[in-house]
């Protein structure tokens, strides 16, 4: 156990970990050449496509060290901050995390989160400075920052270049020397954290574990504590490139275990294995559970692909845990799920996904928060609203709260004003803003929630030229003015695409998402009136002009009668078919709402 090191990689958004973590692998001999490619550890199409990390991935390194053989399990982590559960998930089962930092950008605002999660869990740190072989590098002043940020000597930063190699010896030897061996005692009964599962069609669900006591051999009954189902333990292994089946997984060490189940609620990341002839007393305290910070519907475009669509869900829970979802119904399209996603990027990952994996093409709504709302008749007691067609009546209710964020930016001092102003737009109040180094700024403010789902972050990055980066913790919930805006569309309301909106914006937002879906929606033959209301009161209203096709074309000279009774007549016929006549919306329009600014 003395030769074990289990660490994890963390750092912002594009500094450079999954390059690194390939150099890593390859100095130490576990990818042959001929089967390294670039972002080794990321499998999904997805990850390789848009160059980022969605997932966690595991797996185990041999090196020698000074005459000794090492075990080396190493976690590569996201960096975007829609996937810190990951990241948290990974911290929980390591002793110490290599926190890497780009020499040409320095500490961003996922740099420092990530960082306070890995304290928490006291992990060892080992700051690394990357891309030392940028032109644009500047390695006195980041290691500086770096220095100011943990309180270590300017020695203990290891240079480095996941691309050249550079300084990967010194960090292997570093994660020996500093990282401390993990404790634990192989004599006490069986004691494993499950922090990652995936499905397999052909053999069920791996679950992936950390041995905090004792060891699980092949064929063991095991139990999982959560649900208290039992289960013989078919094979077990560690993780290499692929899984590599082994006879026994001891104390420190990180394993798989394949035991044939198939549903997919049985498995909860966080839970406790043991065995049943010699239980441990207690679970292990895993991680919290997760908070969704963004709800919104997921609709499949045909109804009758509902159970396909969970089932769909199930599979991708398993590889996801901090997807969330309940099934709702919707006037406008049918039967669907309520699901809870940690931010923007995490909704489109995980729509694109069900599209790609499981070939299921569905509607997505406008995205929310979720309010609590307060009635007259029983004040002390919260309703939380999850979708603005639960809000209660307005004359019952005494007030409505809305979540509240703390919001830190960090970004080039040239672009303070505009981050404020932006801020300011989206309600937020300044609370604090420090001068990190001459020209990087840290600028803190408390804004609602609701404001930053729509387009904060796309416009964050658009005022600041890529160069602000953003991170935000809830702060709990706050009184607030709101209104349910209802859109309308050939008089019929659309509970799809109502919202809750703060009263000074409602106005303006209702004339922007009306001139949208007058863009969005296709001309019919018929006339379409686009209304905005608050409600019985129309706020704003746009109108799409119906098609025409040319009934006189077949009169020409004559009177002017004959004209005008045929238009008289097709005028009639197009106010017959607006009475009857339904309006297609496309999935475009949904999501009108978030491009407002385009």
């Amino acid at each position: 156990m003395k030769n074990i090191r289990n660490f994890c990689i963390i750092a912002h958004i594009d500094h450079g970990k999954s390059t690194l973590a390939d150099r890593l692998l390859q100095t130490t001999g576990t990818i042959s050449d001929r089967e390294m490619q670039n972002q080794a550890l990321d499998d999904m199409d997805l990850e390789r496509e848009r160059g980022i990390t969605i997932k966690s991935h595991a797996i185990q390194m041999n090196y020698h060290h000074e005459g000794e053989e090492y075990i080396l399990n190493l976690i590569d982590t996201p960096g975007h901050v829609d996937f810190s559960y990951e990241v948290s998930r990974s911290i929980a089962a390591c002793e110490g995390a290599l926190l890497i930092v780009d020499a040409a950008q320095g500490i961003e605002a996922q740099t420092i989160s990530n960082l306070y999660l890995a304290l928490e869990h006291d992990l060892e740190i080992i700051p690394i400075l990357n891309k030392m072989d940028l032109p644009g590098a500047m390695p006195e002043e980041v290691t500086d920052q770096i220095v100011d940020l943990i309180g270590c000597d300017p020695e203990d930063v290891i240079p480095a270049s996941g691309k050249t190699g550079l300084g990967v010896d010194k960090i292997l030897d570093a994660v020996v020397n500093k990282i401390p061996a993990p404790k634990g005692d192989p004599e006490a009964p069986l004691q494993a954290m499950i922090f990652d599962s995936v499905f397999n069609s052909f053999r069920g669900i791996i679950a992936y574990f950390r041995v905090r006591n004792g060891s699980i051999k092949k064929g063991d009954r095991v139990k999982f504590f959560n649900t208290g189902k039992e289960y013989l333990a078919d094979e077990i292994g560690v993780l290499k490139m692929d899984l590599s089946p082994t006879k026994e997984v001891k104390t420190g060490d990180v394993g798989y275990i394949i035991s044939g189940i198939k549903q997919a609620a049985e498995v909860k990341v966080g839970d406790t294995i043991t065995t049943v002839n010699n239980p441990c007393e207690e679970a292990i305290k895993g991680f919290e559970d997760v908070k969704p910070m963004v709800f919104s519907g997921i609709y499949p475009v045909d109804t009758e692909d509902y159970e396909e669509l969970r089932y769909s869900m199930e599979k991708l829970q398993l590889n996801d845990s901090s997807l969330v979802f309940e099934p709702e119904s919707s006037a406008a399209l049918g039967f669907g799920f309520r699901c809870g996603f940690l931010g923007m990027l995490h909704m489109e990952i995980i729509q694109e996904r069900l599209e790609r994996e499981f070939n299921m093409t569905v509607i997505t709504t406008v995205p929310n928060v979720s309010y609590r709302a307060y009635l007259k008749k029983n004040p002390e007691e919260a309703i939380i609203v999850n979708n603005p067609s639960e809000l209660p009546d307005p004359a019952a209710m005494e007030f409505i709260e809305e979540p509240y964020i703390r919001a830190q930016v960090i970004t080039k001092s040239d672009y303070v004003g505009q981050i404020m102003t932006l801020c300011i737009e989206k309600r937020g109040e300044l609370t604090n803003q420090v001068y990190l180094t001459q020209d990087r700024v840290e600028i803190t403010f408390e804004m609602p929630m609701g404001e930053i789902v729509f387009d904060f972050y796309d416009r964050l990055k658009s005022v600041s030229r890529g160069y602000a980066s953003f991170d935000y913790h809830p702060i709990g919930y706050k009184k607030s003015d709101l209104i349910k805006m209802d859109l309308l569309l050939n008089g019929e309301q659309v509970d799809a695409l109502s919202a809750l909106v703060h009263r000074s914006n409602a106005f303006d937002l209702g004339k922007k998402i009306c001139v949208k879906l007058k863009e969005l929606i296709p001309r019919q033959q018929f006339e379409i009136p686009v209304q905005a209301a608050i409600g019985a009161k129309v706020i704003a209203r746009e109108t799409i002009k119906a098609l025409r096709k040319d009934v006189t074309a077949k009169c020409y000279g004559g009177d002017i009668t004959r004209k005008r009774k045929l238009l008289e007549k097709q005028k009639a016929g197009k106010k017959r078919m607006r009475q009857v006549g339904k309006v297609e919306i496309p999935q475009e329009a949904f999501l009108a709402v978030l491009k407002l600014n385009d």
